[in-house]
């Protein structure tokens, strides 16, 4: 079974396991790129997918990545790596079969190694500010994101502001892009260059409950 047969029987139990949940697609994270996180209330879950026609050999970098994002995170793989999977990752790492069925082979459990730093660095600086806001703070405008995100951590209860980070990140609308290129390729007529604006994640699926929404 390839990557791309895996995904959608992968989403639709996503769907039925989690009933709300967002999912990130292609997302790098550190020297990975993360081929699915899932955001739900206070949490963030990875799932890196080996098919049948895929191997092991970037596997340990990709595990060390995931561990410092990712609250929980599971290996997905094909029937061809069910005898061997567990012997790759951590036995706090949860493994899903997909091949007729997608079967659960082991619950993942939450991780002893992430890094909250580096979780709230996903969010963009207006998230930040928002959650500034929300907790009664000013916007400090002088603070870069790293000084936002220590002074976050410092000063609200972490359980708190893991819902509002995981908030932030179920509610983004990457559809702002669409709008800050079109006024980038406006402003370009008048000869000077400007910067591209960032490319978004591929962001593909919103599900929530039993309703999914397609991207297109």
């Amino acid at each position: 079974m390839l990557d791309k047969e895996m995904r959608e029987p992968l989403f639709d139990y996503l769907d039925e396991h989690f009933g709300k949940i967002r999912i990130i697609e292609e997302k790098n994270i550190l020297k990975s790129r993360a081929d699915v996180l899932g955001i739900v209330k206070g949490a963030i879950i990875g799932f890196e997918i080996k098919s049948d026609s895929d191997t092991y050999v970037r596997l340990n970098t990709q595990v060390k990545d995931y561990d410092r994002f990712c609250d929980y995170a599971y290996l997905v793989i094909g029937k061809s790596h069910l005898l061997h999977a567990g012997e790759h990752v951590p036995e706090h790492w949860g493994i899903i079969c997909i091949s007729d069925e997608v079967k659960m082979i082991r619950e993942a459990k939450l991780c002893p190694k992430v890094k909250f730093t580096d979780q709230l660095g996903l969010l963009w600086r207006n998230e930040l500010t928002e959650i500034l806001l929300n907790n009664h703070f000013p916007k400090y405008t002088s603070k870069n994101k790293k000084e936002i995100v220590k002074f976050l951590i410092e000063k609200v209860d972490n359980d708190l502001l893991r819902e509002q980070m995981t908030d932030c990140l179920f509610e983004r609308d990457y559809n702002i892009f669409d709008g800050a290129k079109k006024t980038v390729k406006k402003k370009s007529s008048s000869g000077k260059r400007r910067k591209r604006p960032p490319k978004p994640v591929g962001v593909t699926h919103v599900i929530m409950g039993r309703k999914r929404r397609r991207k297109k």
